[in-house]
């Protein structure tokens, strides 16, 4: 006798799937039991039965039927047979239809209300085109990764670090912090201890801390008229209002802050004065001293952000704001590893006790566990020397890559665009010499093999120029990239052959 209920219609089995068929076949009518398709008081067919119609063994069937009953689905009842549990006085509840979509589908939208941000659309595009300009990233083929996993997986191995899997640090690990602490006081002229610094994973999440406390709705922040996009957005979504400050070859403006400043409370000035974001300048030694005497008078916290600050070629890098901080008006944030493999990477936060203690509390909430392994890895590196050893061949290659584009780059496309050599980082900072569109000049590139994303990309009424980096190219990709860039300019204006 066949079964009133279409069971095969909402039971598919696929025989190539890991998960064995009774948990395949349980999980899909339990699925059936929450949709109500298999209503309370429903009987079972019997094991013999339900087999035959799905073409199973029957000892399948009992382990599904077992799996039911272990989870609650179902009650066998002596002499009457198996029911879906909550059987109510009478007759069983009508079956109702099987819908033409399978069960196994998860739901395609909520069914209720939540607040949506458009402030936090992911701006970052993808592409399969085979060259691709980024904003300044390294390469990770020059990382050694062979040789940092093999560091990571001794330290794994070591059985005086198994307790430490368990463990929970939210304030990252000690040892690590006390040489990175000792890192920066070396190569940064900072004045800290361990207890001045926190473990973050990226420069953003040292950001949203750093906002999450210091800032409030109404909030006014100041940044460059050209600033990071990524921290503009975390500022914007705090509920602060951000005014931009003009930028020229020697870093942000330091009088029009102040002009700013006699008018209206400022909350905070967010800069990254080592290669400002985009454009690459060195904030002068002579605002630097500025800036900290004009957040003393006026009150507004420096975050400094030196987020490519181990990147730099021609002569010793200027040492941080924070390095010369005597009354506690800069929270400094950075990236710690950026040579090594992005796994190995690590953000952290520099401020007074006081802030760290209230930081705390909040990465605690969104990050409690952290990486406690890797932290050590790192700390080890530090101790050993070899992150200096990483460095200091990763500094070469980029040093040869950035002289290789910019020459290429004048020589080829000097007619069109001006640049200057960057002392660090990894983006060169093109200004072009006419007009041009940049989003035409961009799909122009595109169909040729090479692909500009839109955050690169700069222009209104009086600027057109583009930030590209160089770290991620050898010296073919990048005069390959740099002659279909070419191409592309004299497709858009009109001059190709």
């Amino acid at each position: 006798m066949s079964s009133p209920v279409p069971y095969k219609s909402f039971v598919h089995i696929d025989r190539q799937s890991t998960t064995a068929i009774y948990l395949q076949v349980a999980h899909q009518l339990i699925n059936a039991i929450q949709r109500g398709y298999l209503v309370t008081g429903t009987k079972l067919p019997g094991t013999r039965q339900l087999s035959e119609l799905l073409e199973v063994n029957r000892n399948t069937i009992v382990a599904v039927y077992e799996e039911l009953d272990t989870q609650g689905w179902i009650e066998t009842r002596p002499n009457k047979g198996t029911f879906i549990i909550g059987k109510t006085a009478g007759r069983p509840q009508k079956i109702r239809a099987t819908p033409d979509t399978p069960l196994a589908r998860y739901p395609r939208e909520t069914g209720f209300d939540f607040r949506k941000s458009s402030l936090l659309d992911n701006p970052f595009e993808h592409s399969s085109c085979e060259y691709v300009f980024n904003d300044g990233t390294p390469d990770i083929r020059l990382t050694q990764v062979s040789h940092l996993s093999s560091l990571y997986s001794g330290h794994l191995k070591r059985k005086s670090n198994h307790r430490k899997l368990g463990y929970y640090n939210q304030d990252g690990s000690e040892f690590f912090k006390k040489h990175l602490s000792n890192y920066l006081n070396q190569s940064r002229g900072l004045h800290i201890s361990k207890d001045n610094i926190l473990i973050t994973r990226s420069t953003e999440m040292s950001v949203y801390i750093t906002s999450e406390i210091l800032l409030s709705p109404g909030d006014t922040v100041l940044v460059g008229s050209l600033s990071y996009f990524s921290v503009n957005m975390i500022f914007q979504k705090s509920g602060a209002r951000i005014l931009s400050v003009p930028i020229d070859e020697d870093g942000i403006d330091v009088d029009a802050v102040r002009r700013i400043c006699e008018k209206q409370r400022i909350r905070m000035l967010y800069i990254t004065p080592h290669h400002h974001y985009p454009t690459t300048v060195t904030l002068s030694a002579e605002r630097r001293i500025a800036l900290l005497h004009l957040a003393s008078e006026f009150g507004f916290v420096i975050l400094e952000d030196d987020y490519d600050y181990d990147f730099h070629y021609d002569n010793s890098p200027v040492l941080p704001l924070a390095s010369a901080d005597t009354n506690g008006m800069v929270v400094y944030t950075g990236a710690f590893g950026k040579s090594l493999a992005p796994g190995f990477r690590t953000g952290f936060i520099i401020a007074p006790e006081n802030l760290m203690t209230e930081m705390r509390k909040h990465l605690g909430i969104i990050d409690r566990q952290g990486d406690v392994l890797m932290e050590q890895v790192l700390g080890e590196m530090i101790e050993s020397g070899e992150i200096h050893r990483y460095l200091k061949k990763s500094l070469k290659v980029y040093r040869e890559r950035r002289d290789h584009i910019v020459a290429v780059m004048q020589r080829e496309l000097s007619d069109f665009m001006e640049l200057r050599k960057p002392a660090g980082g990894l983006a060169v900072w093109t200004r072009w010499k006419r007009p041009i569109n940049l989003m035409q000049l961009g799909k122009a590139c595109s169909r040729n093999n090479l692909f500009i994303p839109k955050t690169l990309l700069y222009q209104h009424k009086d600027l057109t120029a583009m930030r590209l980096g160089f770290g991620h190219f050898t010296q073919e990709e990048a005069a390959e990239s740099v002659r279909i860039l070419k191409q592309g300019v004299l497709e858009v204006m009109g001059k190709g052959q």
